[in-house]
């Protein structure tokens, strides 16, 4: 493949407008913007994104807006202004795609919901995320990503085994969300493309964060019983958790019996084999704790580096507990060419995480460096004004 090809960008010429704040809404935006949709964001001009104002901030531009804003052009818009809104009509006219995560009712209070909007423009696809959805009993609660990851059931099932609630510290439910959102305006475009009729599309942080529990709901529903807090350590599998050794803790996951033959013999412990204890993967797991301590004699006896080699030698999947300052250097992240230099407004060179996707072996590209509040006001309103005269 020649690798000077141009990157294939799958949504190059789908214009799609975004009035979102902060995570779920942005992230979803960028991720169709990655792949080569023009994307719009429209900000408050009274200070825009939230985001704008989060740490870390570089010469007065904050670096977490920058990793969920690249390849987006940013203008401003009043919506409580009469003229606004008739302005993000006409921008509405010429769109495809419009991403909203406002608390429902919100949109409507503005005369900017999905009726309206379908009015302008049939072929408009409409995604909105909320909490809850766009119904029900809790339609009208708000809610954040810690909020979501109590009430769906991940904080259940996140932490040790008796200690206090904790949430994954990567903000899951507000990523699942803005995921299913992308997937289902790539997927409904092709609807759009088959009948002319637009649609809306209703993402619940709740909902999406039950889905991805597949395995946790799937458990509830065969035994009747609440998964439980394991730790790092899994329900269905052992060895499979962080264990402690002479330096700190590594990860293992012998998800097999031939796997679980070779930690026999890289521990030396080939009588594990035939404790009826640990012979299958489900009595391996019901007798986890067991297992561990029997392991962790061993591992005490050297450190991380040593066990990582040796699992490495003899095919078990095993790493590293890393910071991130330790994997965004990994020679495979490098390789990827995950991280590159991206521009924030006042020319300050900065680094970001970029789409890990490749196409035919190219990757998505910053296309658009991260956007000052309303940097592109005059270029986009004056060419939409210019379309509407010669139109």
């Amino acid at each position: 493949m020649d690798n000077h090809q141009a990157p294939i960008l799958p949504l190059q010429g789908v214009r799609v407008l975004e009035l979102c704040n902060v995570a779920a809404g942005p992230f979803c935006g960028m991720l169709l913007a990655d792949m080569g949709a023009d994307l719009i964001k429209i900000e408050n001009p009274s200070g825009g994104d939230t985001l704008r104002t989060w740490p870390p901030i570089t010469d007065g531009f904050s670096e977490n807006f920058a990793s969920l804003n690249r390849n987006k052009r940013s203008i401003t818009l009043d919506l409580k202004s009469p003229e606004d809104i008739a302005r993000l009509k006409e921008l509405v006219r010429g769109a495809d795609v419009l991403i909203e995560n406002n608390r429902p009712g919100v949109m409507q209070r503005l005369g900017l919901d999905y009726p309206a909007l379908n009015a302008e423009n049939p072929r408009l696809l409409y995604c909105s995320i909320s909490a809850y959805g766009q119904t029900g009993p809790r339609a009208s609660e708000g809610g954040f990503d810690l909020t979501i990851q109590a009430m769906s059931g991940i904080m259940s099932v996140t932490g040790e085994a008796g200690g206090a609630p904790v949430k994954c510290g990567v903000p899951l439910s507000d990523f699942a969300a803005g995921l299913y959102g992308a997937f289902a305006v790539a997927a409904a475009l092709r609807h759009v493309q088959q009948t002319g009729q637009g649609a809306h599309i209703d993402v619940p942080m709740l909902g999406t964060s039950l889905a991805i529990a597949a395995l946790q709901t799937s458990e509830y529903f065969g035994s009747g019983r609440d998964p439980g807090k394991l730790g790092s350590a899994h329900p269905r599998n052992a060895p499979y958790q962080a264990f402690r050794c002479s330096d700190g803790y590594f990860a293992m996951a012998a998800g097999n019996n031939a796997l679980w033959k070779s930690v026999t013999d890289v521990v030396g412990m080939p009588e594990l084999l035939a404790d009826e204890r640990f012979t299958s993967p489900t009595t391996r797991a019901r007798n986890q704790e067991a297992l561990r301590d029997l392991l962790e004699v061993k591992f005490l006896e050297k450190d991380g580096a040593h066990w990582l080699a040796e699992f490495a030698r003899v095919g078990v999947p095993s790493a590293p507990i890393n910071s991130y300052s330790q994997v965004l250097k990994d020679p495979q992240v490098e390789h990827m060419d995950w991280v590159q230099d991206i521009t924030l407004p006042g020319n300050n060179v900065t680094q970001t995480f970029v789409s890990p996707l490749k196409i035919n072996g190219q990757g998505q590209p910053i296309r658009m460096n991260p956007p000052a509040l309303g940097e592109h006001n005059d270029a986009i309103f004056a060419s939409d004004k210019e379309q509407a005269t010669s139109a």
